[in-house]
């Protein structure tokens, strides 16, 4: 078999063990790698209603065929489980050497189950699995444990780590490597919740190439063309680019969602670079975009993207840029994920404002109080016994109107797209299988485009919210960055033929696309497993019910109704039952069945 190892790697975490389990190659064709095949393992790997926090649980980590080749942005994994925050499936990706060390133990999957009695590290070393102590690096930063970790054991091991909110079992923490982050739904409360601190691999097995001269030559072209004006904002500004776009276009939420962008008068010049004092561009491994842009924060350099920018800045009121850059720094350093983190904090202050919080520090722009809340929530202590839960359970033990304006779908937080002026990544946010979320739906794409009109969704929506989670579901699992999605001319095409240099396989470009779907269809199905209600795919009332304020005068609204026929043309589009159910028909034309018994 080429480009795959033939297996996966199961460790208990609590007899630091490890057992390899075998998959036939029609299971790799089926899903490839990334969150396609890292879904699957979660489904063999779990039974229905399982605690996410619980020893049982698993934690996946999921390779793919194209990581170790020389194919750009392809030194990526997934890391997939079920969320704490939401009770739904989480699938996570990151870029770092971690995915070229951890492909090359042996396995196309290291998957975590059981608990360990106390704090440890766990080493997979070309397949085989110690587990030791990590007493000692107790309450230390993700950052700080893998360094140590490397000193350790040596510079060859690349490390997954989580800080102390994972540790201390905060719904929304992150685990990270190389100060990146697989940081939505609480992915570091479930490695806590095993008692393992960090995961060391190190590995020299490699996987066999079909053609590699082909994936050489495919490798440089790929290369050439990540250097045109596809990738361009992304090279020189970063997606932090988009901030004053956003601002312009009344789509940057601001305060907690009541507002589409951060008036001039707050004292944050948007367009003003200078307020942040850049210090560098960088690479993930094996890119030749070079998207990260880091900036100076007093304790060293901060990585700023777009999303913590706004979590942390304007929906939150903060009027310095360089306030945010330093809670964003101490969210890295504390293991959050600065999405939840900022609209968790939002959320608390707008509920002090209107008097249901009895918890007056916590004010709108005051960066002292978001750095204490941001404690609390690590700690347990204060406020930080109900925010460390996420909105949309601290809503419900605030009571009030707090339901009404908590910014989440499915428990999961939203990201800083404004949905009454994005209609169609409304429609992306309410249905994703995740939740709130920007990555696994990128409907944004058609409100920016002449093809829908942003402030009044319709079918056309529907079909840009499919098509845009599809060719998602897809990158995921080859894995290849979404930045890399406009240099493709023919994208199933294009992007099949790099399986087919890689594998050896006949793949087209129609099994591509029909690969995508079956990997929508298996996580759609595994939260209807998990108890999934059609309930759940809409957004908070705040955004059906509130217009949205425009700057030039008027406002956008999204009546439910409207969000109402989008979600169920979506259904139609997608071949589901009107309750959004998967006919068994579907399934099986899927090849879901046999998986599924």
């Amino acid at each position: 078999m080429f480009g795959f190892h033939g297996g996966y790697l199961r460790v208990d975490a609590g007899e630091g063990k490890a057992s390899r389990v075998a998959v036939p190659e029609a299971i790799y064709r089926q899903f490839l790698g990334g969150v396609g095949f890292g879904a699957w393992v979660l489904m063999q790997e779990s039974r229905a209603g399982f605690d996410p926090l619980s020893s049982e649980a698993p934690l996946v980590f999921s390779f793919s065929p194209l990581v170790g080749t020389p194919l750009t942005t392809s030194a990526k994994f997934a890391v997939v489980a079920k969320s704490p925050l939401t009770q739904r499936i989480c699938d996570a990706l990151s870029s770092s050497h971690f995915a070229l060390a951890g492909k090359k133990t042996g396995a196309d999957a290291i998957v975590l189950t059981g608990q360990s009695i106390d704090l440890a590290l766990l080493v997979v070393d070309d397949g085989k699995v110690e587990k030791l102590s990590a007493e000692a690096w107790r309450g230390v930063s993700a950052r700080e444990t893998g360094e140590e970790v490397q000193k350790k054991l040596g510079p060859d091991f690349q490390v997954a780590a989580i800080g102390p909110a994972g540790e201390n079992g905060v719904l929304f923490a992150n685990l990270s490597h190389e100060k990146r982050h697989a940081g939505r739904g609480g992915l570091g409360a479930v490695l806590g919740a095993k008692r393992i601190k960090a995961l060391a691999v190190r590995g020299s097995q490699r996987v066999d190439i079909f053609d590699s001269p082909g994936v050489v030559e495919k490798a440089r072209a790929l290369s050439q063309r990540s250097f045109g004006p596809a990738t361009a904002k992304y090279r020189e500004l970063g997606t932090l680019a988009n901030l004053p776009v956003f601002n312009r276009l009344n789509i940057l939420p601001s305060k907690n969602f009541q507002q589409g962008s951060f008036l001039p008068d707050s004292g944050w010049d948007l367009e003003d670079g200078s307020k942040l004092r850049k210090a560098a561009r960088h690479s993930c491994a094996a890119c030749t975009i070079g998207c990260e842009h880091l900036y100076e924060g007093k304790a060293g350099q901060v990585r700023v993207e777009y999303e913590s920018m706004f979590a942390l800045g304007s929906l939150v009121g903060i009027e310095d840029p360089q306030e945010t850059v330093e809670l964003v720094h101490l969210c890295d350093a504390l293991g959050l994920d600065t999405i939840s983190s900022g609209g968790t904090i939002a959320f608390a202050m707008e509920c002090v404002e209107k008097g249901w919080l009895d918890e007056p520090w916590l004010t709108w722009g005051n960066s002292r109080a978001i750095e204490k809340a941001l404690k609390q929530i690590v700690s347990g202590e204060g406020v930080g016994k109900i925010l460390r839960r996420g909105t949309r359970l601290a809503a419900e033990v605030i009571g009030h109107g707090a339901r009404e304006i908590a910014p989440q779908v499915k428990g999961l937080e939203l990201p800083g797209y404004e949905p009454r002026g994005l209609q169609s990544m409304a429609l992306g946010l309410a249905v994703s299988t995740r939740g709130a979320d920007h990555n696994r739906s990128g409907a944004y794409e058609a409100d920016f485009s002449p093809s829908v009109d942003r402030f009044h969704g319709d079918e056309r929506s529907a079909f840009a919210a499919v098509e845009s989670e599809n060719r998602a579901a897809w990158i995921d699992s080859l894995i290849l960055c979404k930045f890399l999605r406009g240099v493709f001319t023919d994208f199933y095409e294009e992007t099949a033929e790099l399986v087919r240099l890689v594998t050896g396989w006949d793949f087209t470009a129609m099994e591509a696309e029909t690969l995508s779907r079956r990997v929508v269809n298996l996580k759609k199905q595994f939260n209807i497993r998990e108890g999934w209600t059609r309930d759940e795919d809409t957004l908070p009332p705040r955004f059906l019910q509130e217009p949205l304020p425009l700057a030039g005068g008027g406002s956008a609204n999204l009546p439910a109704e409207r969000l109402e026929k989008m979600i169920a043309a979506y259904y139609h589009h997608r071949g589901w039952t009107t309750e959004g159910q998967i006919p068994s028909g579907e399934l099986t034309a899927l090849g879901l069945d046999p998986i599924l018994q």
